[in-house]
């Protein structure tokens, strides 16, 4: 693989790693049958607070919100980063039942990256001097 090919997937390989954590946060963790019942119990596990917390910033829409202004954010400046950031945001809100608002943020997140990368890597019919018109000898 290429390092140009490389850089220019990189990262969109990032958005699927946080849409796959973010998949594994609702299904094996939230929605979890077997572990719904252990955090009733008054001295639950350890990581029945994050499973809580987790719960509430859906239920507030916190995830959503928080992409949104990513997304703006992305929009500002105009980076990779924060196109990234918005994407990678507006996924995970997705999958954490914010799907309005975190589809909207990883659209604007998915478009912002796109044209940065594209900025970055002209294509090749648009190089200067490709295709000329030369003189008839």
């Amino acid at each position: 693989m290429s390092a140009r090919l490389l850089r220019l997937a990189l990262p969109w390989l990032g958005i699927a790693a946080i849409g796959a954590l973010a998949a594994w946060l609702r299904y094996g963790l939230i929605e979890s049958p077997q572990l719904a019942p252990l955090c009733v119990a008054a001295q639950g596990p350890w990581w029945c607070d994050a499973r809580q917390w987790l719960v509430l910033g859906f239920l507030d829409n916190v995830y959503g919100i928080t992409a949104l202004l990513a997304a703006a954010w992305a929009l500002v400046v105009r980076g990779a980063l924060s196109a990234w950031l918005a994407a990678a945001l507006g996924l995970f809100a997705l999958v954490l039942y914010g799907f309005q608002t975190g589809a909207l943020a990883l659209l604007v997140g998915c478009l912002c990256l796109l044209r940065v990368q594209a900025r970055r890597q002209p294509a090749a019919q648009h190089r200067p001097g490709d295709r000329d018109a030369q003189p008839q000898p």
